[in-house]
């Protein structure tokens, strides 16, 4: 009898994690920043979004965030939401640690793919900081590969 020598592959499994603006936030999200309306992309982003991307970037897994179900969207609440994530994040990291999901109106995730996630880039190179309108709970961001909770940016003042 030879030798029998089995080598057996690791396998990378990509374990998701689940969120709908439906589920975890609203039936009808509004606008860009809170100081316009309730419901706003800039809440989205605090209260749901970056607490649920740092969750998944710890833990190696991928975030599946499900636009489909609500009464629609404005393009800034989109942009608002997913591009502090960039600002927050990097393109990179973003890129490969979340999934976009909307089947009823691809349009939403095309945009956010193919113009938000550029210019917000852009704007995180240039270190121009995302206008906070609300003051937020401490939010996280990667700083030198290294996650840091703080209170980034304060609420402008409004004339």
């Amino acid at each position: 009898m030879g030798n029998d020598k089995r080598t057996v592959d690791k396998i990378n499994i990509s374990i998701m994690k689940t969120i709908s603006v439906l589920d975890n936030f609203s039936e009808s999200p509004a606008l860009r920043h809170c100081n316009i309306s309730d419901k706003s992309g800039e809440e989205f982003y605090h209260k749901v979004l970056n607490k649920e991307f740092k969750e998944a970037y710890e833990k190696n897994e991928k975030l599946t965030v499900i636009l489909d179900a609500t009464a629609g969207y404005a393009s800034s609440f989109l942009d608002e939401a997913f591009g502090n994530l960039v600002y927050d994040f990097t393109l990179d990291i973003v890129k490969s640690k979340i999934e976009i999901i909307s089947e009823q109106e691809p349009y939403w995730k095309d945009m956010i793919l193919n113009q938000t996630y550029e210019q917000w880039e852009t704007r995180r190179k240039k270190r121009q900081a995302p206008t906070v309108t609300a003051n937020h709970d401490a939010w996280y961001r990667l700083i030198d590969n290294e996650l840091k909770l703080k209170i980034w940016e304060r609420p402008v003042a409004v004339v």
